[in-house]
């Protein structure tokens, strides 16, 4: 998969973005402690356990003897961890010596864990109330649906059945870094928003938690209040029933928002409503590496550039048509061409050849993903020939200057836009000059002084 600028690693890194005194707050809750516990490198996980029932700060220079030279790399990556996360505080000393404290929140509501046990945050309604829930092949069923409604929305797709209730204002707010705009033009996808949609599914629900956190204040809701709704969220049970009376008012609107991304799903009794927690939301507070899993693919890409993509989903379909030219769609195959015409607009829209081949490879059927190279040589050189071809000339706005009266003057401008970095074309002969366009404004005033 290639590298994604748009997405944060995982959950936790909005969490260590948190200012001190609110993360702090968050260590109130032992469900917290517990999912930033789980976040940690397997190093670092170790090392809040040896400390876990050490009162006195102990010595950065003992601690670097716990492991052996070839693995100082990785003791630094792991107290970084924990000190982004203070789930270790530094203290120093009068000689200025650095020592590492454990959190005095973290460290009490995680010795009480290991003593009592953990408690779920709060206890499912019994199946004499909620009748019949859905089993967990239909609730992934409808999280998939509903993710990939939410995604089409998202990039501005006309495919969409049915639009989510979010409002206009929080949909740009997603939106944002991931679509571009020209006067006159509808939004297009950017090469950000292209990567976005190559990611796995628990890497993209990060993003757009992140942006749904970050504008949060806007709402005026307090962020660190929804982080730790969010995380609290991924301790409770697949798909058992709770309440939605044990909800505060920030929560009740909160969980209808994650039902549109999929997250819960909302149901309705006689005198009861309770939400349903899917896959995405028990997954929120795990790692990239335990979350993510490898998804059979679905493309088959032939030496004449004809491509079958057996799927039934309307996202794969839109995604297609970023770079190809899809000919026909029947209920469980999508049949189109590679094409230079449909590169040249996937080219326009900042996406690159690297990435559509990367997305035809980590995409290829079973049936051709076993096979050196999955995708075939001739139709991968094409793409990069196609983009090289487009890329051959570059077009930079600038101003033409002729017709000068004399050839001092023609030779003072060229000298005068040299020094400035300005001068893109000169010639003596004609006494003809091109310099940058933001440029000419100086150049003007320039030639009005030399008159």
């Amino acid at each position: 998969m290639p590298q994604v600028m748009v997405v944060a690693r995982n959950f936790m890194d909005m969490v260590a973005a948190l200012p001190a005194a609110k993360l702090d707050m968050l260590y109130d809750s032992a469900f917290i402690c517990e999912a930033v516990l789980r976040s940690l490198p397997p190093l670092a996980k170790k090392y809040a356990l040896q400390m876990l029932y050490v009162s006195a700060p102990v010595a950065a220079a003992a601690m670097e003897e716990w492991v052996l030279d070839e693995y100082a790399a990785k003791h630094k990556v792991a107290i970084d961890r924990l000190l982004q996360l203070r789930v270790f505080v530094e203290v120093r000393d009068r000689r200025k010596e650095v020592s590492y404290k454990m959190n005095q929140k973290f460290q009490g509501n995680m010795q009480k864990y290991l003593v009592d046990g953990g408690s779920l945050p709060r206890e499912p309604i019994p199946s004499s109330v909620t009748a019949r829930l859905p089993t967990l092949a239909e609730l992934e069923a409808y999280a998939l649906e509903q993710w990939e409604c939410f995604l089409l929305q998202l990039i501005n797709s006309s495919q969409v059945e049915r639009g989510t209730s979010f409002s206009s204002s929080m949909m740009r707010t997603f939106q944002r870094g991931l679509l571009s705009s020209r006067d006159g033009e509808a939004p297009r996808l950017t090469e950000n928003g292209f990567q976005f949609l190559l990611m796995e599914t628990n890497a993209q629900l990060w993003y757009i938690m992140r942006e749904y956190i970050s504008s949060s204040e806007e709402r005026g809701v307090d962020p660190t209040e929804l982080i730790s709704f969010l995380l609290e969220l991924s301790f409770h049970t697949l798909g058992e029933a709770y309440s939605l009376n044990t909800l505060t008012d920030v929560q009740r609107n909160a969980i209808r928002d994650l039902a549109e991304l999929g997250l819960v799903k909302l149901q309705q009794g006689r005198k009861d409503s309770w939400f349903i927690p899917t896959k995405l939301a028990t997954n929120l507070s795990a790692s990239l590496s335990d979350s993510s899993s490898s998804k059979e693919g679905f493309v088959v890409v032939e030496t004449n550039f004809r491509m079958y993509a057996y799927s039934t989903s309307k996202l794969h379909c839109e995604i297609l048509r970023l770079f190809s030219r899809v000919e026909y769609q029947l209920p469980n195959l999508i049949v189109g061409s590679i094409t230079k015409e449909s590169l040249y607009g996937a080219f326009e829209n900042g996406i690159t050849a690297e990435q559509i081949i990367s997305f035809l490879q980590q995409n290829a059927h079973p049936r051709v993903a076993d096979k050196i190279p999955a995708v075939p040589e001739n139709v991968t050189d094409q793409i990069r020939l196609w983009e090289t071809d487009r890329n051959r000339v570059e077009m930079t706005l600038s101003h033409l200057y002729e017709d000068f009266p004399s050839k001092d003057m023609f030779e003072q401008c060229c000298d005068y836009a040299r020094d400035h970095g300005c001068l893109l074309w000169e010639d003596a002969k004609k006494m003809r000059l091109i310099v940058r366009v933001e440029f000419h404004p100086e150049m003007r005033e320039f030639l009005r002084r030399l008159r």
